[in-house]
């Protein structure tokens, strides 16, 4: 069970981080805005690059669940869950906190792709396709895995995109573009 200083650390370094960046945020900072004093710090994380790591897999848990949460609300059919990704990332995108991906965010901070941060972020990115892979073959796509790779590129591209224009517009496209492959021929291979 986590403490209540965890706890904190955690919230204020997953809102510091997706804001402003894991490199512009010190631990100073951190202590400062959750409150918890340093020797505490030290007992939960070993480092900053500990806490980068735990905020990452804090992140991606919840943001699975939601993506799962609102492609069920937002689609009421198998066939239709694939494309609702999309319905959901709109939605994602017009938040007025909306700072593009914390995973890609990560791997274009953190200089070394060894690092534990890059791989954490790697495993968020391959748990998102074995889902999308799992909606595909729930709608009985030919080729759900080339084309869970697909979609996730075009997910990719519209979170960057959105980031970049500040709308959330690039979900509605990259929809249409998901839909164009999903009736185009199965893609092979990956």
């Amino acid at each position: 069970m986590a403490t209540q200083a965890r706890r904190r650390l955690l919230e204020t370094a997953e809102q510091l981080f997706y804001a402003e960046g894991t490199r512009a945020v010190g631990v100073e900072r951190i202590l400062e805005e959750s409150g918890v004093g340093r020797a505490s710090f030290y007992r939960h994380f070993k480092s900053k690059d500990d806490l980068i790591v735990a905020v990452l897999r804090r992140r991606d848990t919840a943001w699975r669940e939601w993506l799962a949460t609102r492609v069920d609300a937002l689609a009421s059919t198998a066939d239709a869950k694939p494309l609702a990704v999309f319905d959901a990332l709109e939605e994602r995108f017009g938040r007025q906190d909306f700072r593009g991906c914390a995973f890609i965010n990560t791997v274009v901070e953190t200089a070394d792709p060894e690092s534990t941060a890059h791989a954490v972020a790697n495993e968020h990115k391959r748990a998102v396709i074995d889902y999308l892979t799992q909606l595909l073959q729930a709608a009985g796509h030919p080729a759900p895995e080339p084309t869970a790779h697909a979609l996730h590129m075009l997910m990719d591209g519209a979170v960057v995109t959105a980031l970049r224009e500040r709308t959330p517009d690039a979900a509605r496209r990259a929809k249409q573009s998901a839909a164009i492959l999903l009736a185009a021929t199965p893609p092979v291979g990956v």
